[in-house]
């Protein structure tokens, strides 16, 4: 019986990687993969996902490691500036922001 070839990832207009069938970045499933999860706690991490979607989708970062490692890296430099930029351009509100956290932590650690 001839079987015909399933693509467990896509990768979208704007460049990036997506697993067939549902809105899960392959950035996610990588993610937990390299923080040791196995396939099946991956699949309860994300429950849209069969854990055969999984399985197709870590084979496919197998083969190509390098050229999604490096897609991984550039995302990582892309946040990052984008994290910057952005306490650049809001740097005063995000301050009040986190020590308004920070104080109703600490009111609900002593209450």
């Amino acid at each position: 019986m001839a079987e015909t070839a399933i693509s467990y990832v896509f990768q979208t207009p704007e460049g990036g990687w997506r697993i067939a069938g549902s809105r899960v970045s392959l950035d996610s499933v990588v993610h937990v993969y390299l923080e040791g999860q196995s396939p099946e706690s991956i699949a309860e991490e994300f429950p849209t996902l069969s854990l055969e979607q999984i399985h197709g989708a870590l084979a496919f970062y197998l083969r190509h490691r390098a050229e999604i490692d490096q897609y991984l890296g550039n995302q990582d430099a892309r946040w990052e500036q984008l994290r910057k930029e952005s306490e650049a351009a809001h740097g005063p509100l995000l301050s009040r922001l986190r020590s308004h956290r920070k104080t109703r932590s600490n009111s609900e650690r002593t209450a």
